[in-house]
C-alpha cells in the first residue's frame, strides 16, 4: 500500500485544515489508520486513529479540536484540524496498520506510512 498525504499549508491561529491521507496503489480496506506529526526538534507522536471497526482515538493534545474520518468508498481518511494553535505546527504522515485498541499510539503499529505534509500555524 502506497500512501500519500495532503492538504498541509500556512495558517493563522485559529484556523483550520483538512488533511487527506489516499492510497495511491492498493487498499486501506481492512486497515486501522492513523496521524502522527513531527514538529521541528521533536519526536514523531500519535495525533490520531480509527480502527477498522470503527473505533476513534486522539491524542489529549488534540482531542475537541482534531477529527478523524474515513471514506470507505473513496478509499480515504481525513484530519479535520479546528482551532489551530502555534504548537500544531509539525509534518504530518498518515500511517496504516492493523493496530490492537492498546496499541493505536504506537509507531510500530503501522506498517504504510505517507510522505507527509507540512501544516504550519503562524501565531
Amino acid at each position: 500500500v502506497q500512501l500519500q498525504a495532503s492538504g498541509g499549508g500556512l495558517v493563522q491561529t485559529g484556523g483550520s485544515l483538512r488533511l487527506s491521507c489516499a492510497a495511491r496503489e492498493g487498499t486501506i480496506s481492512g486497515y486501522g489508520m492513523a496521524w502522527f506529526r513531527q514538529g521541528p526538534g521533536k519526536e514523531r507522536e500519535f495525533v490520531a486513529a480509527i480502527r477498522w471497526s470503527g473505533g476513534i482515538h486522539y491524542s489529549d493534545s488534540v482531542k475537541g479540536r482534531f477529527t478523524i474520518s474515513r471514506d470507505k468508498v473513496k478509499n480515504t481518511v481525513y484530519l479535520q484540524m479546528d482551532s489551530l494553535k502555534p504548537e500544531d505546527t509539525a509534518i504530518y504522515y498518515c500511517a496504516a496498520g492493523r493496530p490492537i485498541v492498546s496499541s493505536v499510539t504506537l509507531i510500530p503499529s503501522y506498517y504504510y506510512w505517507g510522505q507527509g505534509t507540512q501544516v504550519t500555524v503562524s501565531s
